[in-house]
C-alpha cells in the first residue's frame, strides 16, 4: 500500500501542483511574518539593551494617551548631583530630549522622516553606550551649534555649515550643523539632532534646571537591581508633582520594546491576515482537488479493495498522499517565507530602518508553525475525501462510472446548512437590534462566522437555481455550446459549490468592508457638514501638536477673525459606578460655538467650558450613572488630580468626534492649570468680517510656510483627509481580495483541468460529432465564467448583509448613515467574469489540443 501510495502521488503530481501552490502561499505568509518580527525584535532588543543606562530616573506617568499632548514632563536636574553620592554609583548624566520636535532646513523643508519614525532632538553626551559616534566636524558648543546624524544628512543632502531651525515648545531657534554623527548600531529610522546640554535644557525644556531623565551608571560589581533599590531609597516615594519612575537597563529596554511592539504587531497581524485568507481559501482548493482525484480513481480504488485492501488502508493511502503534499508545500512555503522576510527587511531599509538580512532570526517556532499550518491544513482538508475514498466498493472496479457521488442527495447539507444559517441569521438580527456596542460587536462576529459556514455548506443547494438564472442567456447567445457549458456547471453541484466558495470568501470580505467604509465616509461627511462651522482647520498629520508660536502667528495674520484652540491630554476619571476609565480628553477656547455646532442633551457650551467644569457624552454618562452636577475625580499626567463638575452632556452623534471615549472635554483654563506646557493640536479659524475665506487661505499658507508640518484645510479638505484614512483600511482589504483571487483562480484552473481529464472521452466524442476547437474552448470558458460569477454573487450578497450589520454597530457610535457602493459591487461582478475567462485559458487550450481518437479510447 505504501508503494502504491507513493506511485499514485508521483503519478498525480501535476494535478496536485496548484493545491501545493495554495499551501506555499499560506505557509509563506506565516513564516515570513514570524521571521520578520523576530528579526526586528532581536535587532531592537540589542539596541535598547546596549544603549540603556544601568538605572534611569524618569517622571512617573501612568496615563497613556491616544493622542500626544505636546507637554514634556521633567525632573529636577539637581537629581544628578544628588544621585552621584549614592553608594554604588559611578557616574550620572542629565538627559534633555524631546521627540517629534519639527526641524526644517534653510528652505523650510522638513528634515525628519516621513515614515512615522520620530525626530529626536537631544543633548550630546558620549558614553560607552552611545548609539552614535562623531565622524566629522566637532562637538556642539553654545546655542548656535548642532550635530546631525549621518543617515538624515545623506537623505536630506545636508552637511556641515548648513542651518537648521528647531521648532521646540518654548519657541523656534536656529542652529548651524558643526558635525556629523554616525550610528554604531541599528538606526531605527529616526532623525537625531544633538545640542550641548545647557542649550538642550533651555531651548527644548524652557528651563536650565530640569531634565527629561537622569541616567545612572553603576560602579563595577554593583548589580542593576541593587542600584535601583538604593536610588529608589534615596528618592523616597513622593515628589511635589508625583513620583519618579526608576528603571533598570532591562526594564528600560522592555519598555522601549513594548512601544515598538505596536508597530510590529500591525505588520505581523496584517501578514497573518493574508495567511489566514490563504489558508481558508486553500482548504476549498485542496478539498476539491482530492475529491475530484478520488472520483477519477474510482476504478483504481475499487481494484485495490478487490485485491484485499480494507477501508482503513485506502483511507490511510489518501491521507498519506495529503501528508506528502503538505510536507512538500510547507517546505517550499518556508523557503518562500524566508524570501518574503528578506524582502520586508530590504523594504524597511528603504524606509530608513537599517536592518540587516545577514542577522535574520529563524527561531524554532517558525518552522514548527510552518509545518503545522501546511501539513495540518492539508490533512484536515483531505480527511473528508479520504473517508469517501474508503467507501468505494470492490464492485466499482467493474463499473464504468467515472464520477462517484454526483447524484447523491443533498439533504444532509440542506439540514445542517439551514440550522447553521438560521443561527447565523439570528445572531446578525440580534446585532442589528442591540443597543450596546460590545454586545452588538460580539453578535456580529458570531453571525459572520456562522453565515459563512452555512453558505459554504449549503452552497451546492444554490448551484442549480442560481446558475440557471446566471447562465439563462447562454443558449440564446451561444447556442448548443452555451447550453452545454451551463449543464456542465450544473452537473456536479458539490464541485461547483466548492470551487465558487474559494472566490466567495474573498468577495464576501470585500463586500462587507466596502459597505462599512462607504457608510463610515458618508457618516463622517454628514458629521463634518453638521458640526464644523470654521472656515479652516489647521493641524498636523495624526494630531501631532505644534508650538505655541504657530498659534500666535496665525492670530497675527491679516484677515484672521477668530482662532479657537484644541488641545488633548490623557485623563483617568473615577465614575459614580466605581469604574476607573482611562481616555483622552480635549480642551477648547470659550468661543467654541462659533466654529462648531454641538448638540447638547443637557447644558450648553458655556456650562461645559466653565472653570472647574467638564462635559461628556450623554450615553457614556448614562452607562456610568453620571448626571449634570455630578462631581467627577479626574487624574491628569504626572499625578495631578482634581475634581470637576459635569456641566453639560452632549449627543455623541452630533459632537463630531470632539472627544475620544466618553467624549470628555473642558475649558482651556483647566488644561493649562493641570497640564502646563502642552501644545495645540488644532486651530479652528474664521475669517474676519469683510475678508473672504478664499482670500484668507493664501495668507494663512504664507504664514505657515516655515512650518511645513501644519496644513490648512477647509471642509472639503477635511472630508478628503477622513476618506484617505478610511481608504487605507480598504486598500488592505483589496490586497486580501487580490490574494484570495489568486488562490481562487488556482482553484478554478485546477477544477477545470481535472474536469477536462475526467471528461476526456466525452470531449473526444463531442469533437468526433463536429464540435470545433474554438467552440470547445468557448464552452469551457463559459463554464468557468458562470462558476466565477456564481461565487461573486454569493460572496457579495453575504458581504452586503455583513456590511449592513457592521453599519448598525457603527450607528451605536454615532455613524448612522448607510451607503452601499453599487459601482464597486458591479465592478467586482464584472471583474469576476474576467477572472473566470483568465482561469479557463489553459484548461480550454489543453482540451482543444486533444487527439480525438486517443480521447475516445481514454479509460
Amino acid at each position: 500500500m505504501l508503494k502504491a501510495t507513493l506511485r499514485s502521488f508521483l503519478a498525480h503530481k501535476g494535478r496536485l501542483l496548484l493545491s501545493a501552490l495554495a499551501i506555499v502561499l499560506s505557509v509563506a505568509f506565516v513564516a515570513g511574518s514570524l521571521i520578520f518580527s523576530d528579526t526586528v525584535t532581536r535587532t531592537f532588543d540589542r539596541l535598547f539593551a546596549s544603549t540603556a543606562a544601568d538605572v534611569t530616573v524618569e517622571p512617573k506617568n501612568d496615563l497613556k494617551s491616544q493622542l500626544p499632548t505636546g507637554a514634556t514632563e521633567t525632573v529636577p536636574a539637581s537629581l544628578a548631583d544628588r544621585l552621584a553620592k549614592v553608594d554604588g554609583v559611578a557616574a550620572t548624566h542629565v538627559d534633555a530630549s524631546v521627540e517629534n520636535a519639527p526641524v526644517v532646513d534653510s528652505a523650510n523643508k522638513s528634515v525628519g522622516p516621513t515614515t512615522g519614525a520620530p525626530t529626536i532632538v537631544t543633548n550630546w553626551q558620549i558614553t560607552e553606550r552611545s548609539p552614535v559616534k562623531l565622524t566629522s566636524g566637532h562637538e556642539p558648543h553654545g546655542s548656535g551649534e548642532a550635530l546631525l546624524d549621518a543617515d538624515t544628512a545623506d537623505k536630506r543632502h545636508l552637511g556641515i555649515g548648513d542651518t537648521l531651525t528647531v521648532q521646540a515648545q518654548p519657541g523656534s531657534f536656529k542652529a548651524r550643523i558643526v558635525g556629523i554623527a554616525t550610528f554604531t548600531t541599528t538606526n531605527p529610522g529616526a532623525a537625531l539632532i544633538f545640542l550641548d546640554t545647557p542649550t538642550a535644557q533651555s531651548k527644548l525644556l524652557g528651563r536650565s534646571d530640569v531634565a527629561t531623565s537622569i541616567s545612572v551608571d553603576a560602579a563595577p560589581g554593583v548589580d542593576d537591581a541593587v542600584l535601583k533599590r538604593r536610588v529608589s531609597a534615596e528618592l523616597g516615594t513622593g515628589t511635589g508633582t508625583g513620583t519618579y519612575d526608576v528603571k533598570t537597563a532591562e526594564e528600560q529596554a522592555k519598555s522601549a520594546a513594548a512601544q515598538l511592539g505596536g508597530f510590529l504587531d500591525v505588520i505581523k497581524y496584517v501578514m497573518l491576515g493574508f495567511a489566514g485568507i490563504a489558508v481558508l481559501v486553500g482548504i476549498f482548493l485542496i478539498v476539491n482537488t482530492f475529491s475530484m482525484l478520488i472520483a477519477q480513481r474510482t476504478r483504481e480504488l475499487g481494484l485495490l479493495r478487490a485485491l484485499g485492501a480494507d477501508r482503513r488502508q485506502v483511507r490511510r493511502s489518501v491521507l498519506t498522499e495529503a501528508l506528502l503534499l503538505g510536507l512538500v508545500g510547507s517546505t517550499l512555503g518556508l523557503a518562500a517565507g524566508i524570501g518574503l522576510a528578506v524582502g520586508l527587511i530590504k523594504l524597511m531599509t528603504a524606509f530608513g530602518m537599517n536592518l540587516k538580512s545577514t542577522e535574520m532570526v529563524i527561531g524554532w517556532p517558525t518552522p514548527v508553525a510552518a509545518y503545522v499550518v501546511g501539513v495540518g491544513v492539508t490533512y484536515v482538508a483531505a480527511y473528508l475525501p479520504a473517508r469517501r475514498a474508503a467507501g468505494v466498493s470492490p464492485m466499482a472496479a467493474l463499473s464504468d462510472a467515472e464520477v462517484a457521488g454526483v447524484g447523491r442527495p443533498l439533504r444532509v447539507r440542506a439540514v445542517v446548512g439551514g440550522v447553521v444559517g438560521a443561527a447565523g441569521a439570528a445572531a446578525l438580527a440580534g446585532c442589528a437590534a442591540s443597543t450596546k456596542t460590545s454586545t452588538a460587536a460580539s453578535l456580529l462576529g458570531l453571525g459572520v462566522v456562522l453565515t459563512l459556514i452555512a453558505t459554504v455548506i449549503a452552497g451546492p443547494l444554490l448551484v442549480r437555481p442560481v446558475i440557471r438564472v446566471l447562465g439563462g442567456a447562454f443558449p440564446a447567445l451561444f447556442g448548443p455550446v452555451g447550453r452545454m457549458s451551463q449543464r456542465n456547471a450544473l452537473r456536479n453541484p458539490r464541485r461547483t459549490g466548492a470551487t465558487a466558495a474559494a472566490l466567495m470568501v474573498g468577495l464576501a470580505l470585500v463586500g462587507g468592508m466596502s459597505v462599512a467604509s462607504a457608510s463610515m465616509s458618508k457618516s463622517f461627511d454628514q458629521q463634518i457638514e453638521k458640526t464644523l462651522g470654521a472656515d479652516f482647520v489647521l493641524q498636523n498629520a495624526n494630531f501631532v501638536p505644534f508650538s505655541r508660536e504657530v498659534t500666535d502667528k496665525v492670530r497675527a495674520t491679516d484677515g484672521v477673525g477668530l482662532v479657537v484652540r484644541q488641545r488633548f491630554t490623557p485623563v483617568a476619571v473615577r465614575l459614580p459606578d466605581g469604574k476607573r476609565v482611562e481616555t483622552t480628553a480635549a480642551a477648547y477656547d470659550p468661543r467654541l460655538d462659533d466654529v462648531a455646532h454641538i448638540t447638547y442633551a443637557r447644558g450648553d457650551t458655556a456650562a461645559a467650558l466653565g472653570d472647574g467644569r467638564i462635559a461628556m457624552d450623554a450615553k457614556f454618562a448614562e452607562d456610568h450613572d453620571v448626571r449634570v452636577g455630578s462631581t467627577i475625580p479626574v487624574e491628569f499626567p504626572a499625578g495631578r488630580r482634581t475634581e470637576l463638575t459635569v456641566g453639560a452632556l452632549t449627543d455623541q452623534a452630533g459632537s463630531g468626534g470632539f472627544g475620544m471615549q466618553g467624549g470628555l472635554f473642558f475649558g482651556f483654563g483647566t488644561i493649562e492649570k493641570y497640564v502646563p506646557g502642552g501644545q495645540d493640536s488644532s486651530l479652528y479659524v474664521n475669517a474676519a468680517p469683510g475678508t473672504a475665506p478664499d482670500r484668507l487661505r493664501p495668507r494663512l499658507e504664507k504664514t505657515l510656510d516655515p512650518y511645513p508640518q501644519v496644513q490648512v484645510r477647509d471642509q472639503a479638505d477635511y472630508k478628503k483627509l477622513v476618506h484617505d484614512q478610511i481608504a487605507v483600511l480598504l486598500y488592505l482589504v483589496y490586497a486580501l481580495l487580490g490574494l484570495a483571487i489568486v488562490i481562487a483562480v488556482l482553484g478554478v484552473v485546477n477544477t477545470l483541468a481535472l474536469s477536462v481529464v475526467e471528461r476526456t472521452r466525452e470531449i473526444g466524442l463531442l469533437r468526433a460529432i463536429g464540435l470545433g476547437r474554438r467552440q470547445l474552448r468557448r464552452m469551457i470558458r463559459l463554464e468557468s465564467v458562470v462558476i466565477a460569477v456564481f461565487g461573486a454573487v454569493l460572496g457579495l450578497a453575504l458581504g452586503i448583509v455583513w456590511g449592513v450589520c457592521v453599519q448598525q454597530v457603527l450607528a451605536l457610535q454615532g455613524m448612522k448613515a448607510l451607503a452601499i457602493p453599487w459601482t464597486t459591487i458591479v465592478a467586482v461582478v464584472v471583474g469576476s467574469a474576467l477572472v473566470g475567462i483568465v482561469a479557463a485559458l489553459l484548461p480550454a487550450l489543453r482540451a482543444s489540443r486533444m487527439n480525438v481518437l486517443a480521447a475516445i479510447a481514454h479509460e
